[in-house]
């Protein structure tokens, strides 16, 4: 089993008190968004599961391992924490080169991954020379170099173009239908949306909510229902008869809070009202994280 188990995790940098007694599991075969605000605990979390850091109190393991008693830990996990920390002096290739020599894995593996993270045109290029996103694009392949079951990976769409961002949902969601666990931590809410299955996130430390990505919306919405009608008057006699207002929207639109489509639907159908447009409303994830992470942040700007 490949999993992430992170229980009762604590760190502490002098009186701050960086992750709290934290408990949760990444598990393989599906994508899971690390989400936090700024000074949440979120990469103190991931250096502490790497051996960057160390633990003050609790476990951070893989499969039941330490990362620093893994005997291959680059076939095991792969991470991104940082993607300006390659050696600028070095090319593309000569930095894959020198992980894959230390790590027991083939030259050819250095080939196969510049050409899947899409720099092999570059990979004789230094690294100082780089834009932001093809060192993301690098970090990632050096990620991939070992073909690890576990990935982990902060911020990785942190300065890609569209197409970089399209490339690494594909390339995630690819790797944990394969089985694999994969972790990543990112502020993009709408390509959080997107890209994970499931969600853990973090506030001061303290872990706010460990679901799935449609049960945090659900969770965090209040239904409501936009429409079209050929018949408005009708229908609010009829909504009010049960206690719901019609409210009118933009576009020659109306909206009904408290109800869904479906039960609406319904009660159209039975009072012979047409309906042109029938939608279900709910909170982006981006509300639904606001709202969660509200009382949670360590910086806030005025208004």
């Amino acid at each position: 089993m490949n999993s992430i188990e992170i229980r009762e995790l604590t760190k502490e940098f002098g009186r701050t008190r960086a992750v709290d007694h934290l408990t949760f599991d990444v598990m393989p075969g599906r994508v899971t968004g690390f989400l936090g605000p700024n000074g949440s605990g979120k990469s103190t979390t991931m250096r502490l599961l790497l051996g960057l850091d160390r633990i003050d109190s609790g476990t951070a393991t893989i499969g039941g391992r330490r990362f620093t008693d893994l005997a291959d830990p680059l076939h095991r996990v792969g991470a991104l924490l940082d993607a300006q920390s390659a050696h600028g002096g070095r090319t593309a290739r000569d930095h894959l080169r020198f992980l894959a020599a230390a790590n027991r894995i083939s030259m050819r593996r250095v080939e196969e991954v510049l050409e899947q993270s899409g720099i092999a045109a570059a990979a004789k290029r230094r690294i100082r020379t780089f834009s932001l996103g093809m060192r993301q694009r690098l970090g990632i392949a050096a990620a991939l170099l070992g073909d690890p079951e576990v990935l982990m990976l902060d911020e990785p769409t942190n300065g890609l173009d569209p197409e970089g961002i399209i490339w690494i949902r594909e390339l995630m969601r690819g790797l944990a239908a394969e089985g694999r666990t994969v972790l990543v931590s990112s502020h993009l809410m709408t390509e959080t949306a997107t890209l994970a299955d499931h969600l853990v996130v973090l506030g001061q430390g303290k872990l706010l909510a460990d679901s799935s990505t449609e049960d945090f919306i659900d969770a965090r919405s209040t239904p409501r229902v936009r429409l079209r009608t050929t018949d408005p008057i009708r229908l609010r006699a009829a909504l009010a008869r049960d206690g719901f207002e019609l409210v009118e929207a933009d576009g020659g639109r109306w909206s009904v809070d408290g109800m869904q489509a479906e039960q609406l639907g319904a009660m159209a159908a039975r009072e012979s009202i047409p309906m042109l447009e029938l939608v279900d409303e709910r909170a982006s994830l981006e509300q639904a994280y606001l709202e969660l992470t509200a009382g949670h942040t360590q910086f806030t700007a005025t208004h």
